[in-house]
């Protein structure tokens, strides 16, 4: 190594270590930036100052085009919001079973655009309007899976599951969303329907419409506890 220079054993990991401790290095040796050159994908040389003006106006616009994304987020949130608000209000004001269907039918297709609604109660003598009362014992044999489950599911079923739900309009629903509404033991089934087969799928969140069943399982209980009459009213 007696050829060897002071410089040539200088050797970058140490340059790279004295910048990074250094970080002020440049301030006072501005004349190198216009000096040293770095490669660009065009094949032509820019200077340090160029190349870091370019980086840090790529990442501006990636900054802002991350900052767009949540804007547009929080924007859908915001409305979601405010029909979830409608939604649960018009669920809360209802005194009777047929009060609950009509609003809930009401608000979903208002608000939601929902194109099918079918409201499903078990063994509910006072089930009239928009909300349909079927024998629990013959859900969990012709529909078994949507009965035992506790969350909310979301995609295609089956003909015989979809003629359950939805009776003759079952034929029309190619992909859907069934909510359980159940407290304590299973109350009924929320079921929301439509023609596109990509609307309602397997991996879409259903937070917000299991939220919905759990608001309809406590608002729906105290009128069934309630007296036959209030029950038809």
């Amino acid at each position: 190594m007696s050829g060897e220079s002071p410089s040539d054993a200088f050797d970058e990991s140490q340059v790279v270590a004295y910048l990074k401790a250094h970080k002020d290095f440049f301030v006072t040796h501005e004349a190198l930036l216009a000096d040293i050159t770095v490669p660009h994908a065009t094949g032509t040389a820019v200077s340090l100052v160029e190349r870091q003006v370019g980086v840090l106006r790529e990442r501006n616009l990636e900054l802002r085009e991350r900052l767009e994304r949540l804007l547009g987020v929080a924007r859908e949130n915001d409305m979601l919001f405010e029909k979830m608000r409608g939604l649960i209000l018009g669920l809360l004001e209802s005194a009777s079973i047929a009060d609950l269907a009509v609003a809930l039918e009401r608000e979903l297709k208002a608000r939601f655009a929902s194109e099918f609604v079918s409201f499903l109660l078990f063994d509910v003598s006072g089930a009239t309007g928009a909300a349909q009362s079927v024998h629990l014992e013959d859900a969990q044999e012709k529909i078994p899976a949507l009965v035992k489950g506790r969350s909310a599911i979301a995609g295609q079923l089956r003909t015989e599951e979809l003629t359950f739900l939805f009776g003759h309009e079952g034929r029309l629903v190619k992909s859907c969303a069934v909510v359980p509404v159940h407290h304590g033991r299973p109350l009924g089934l929320l079921a929301i329907g439509s023609t596109s087969t990509e609307h309602f799928k397997t991996s879409m969140d259903t937070l917000f419409i299991g939220f919905v069943g759990d608001v309809l399982a406590r608002v729906l209980l105290p009128i069934l506890n309630a007296p036959a009459a209030r029950q038809s009213a």
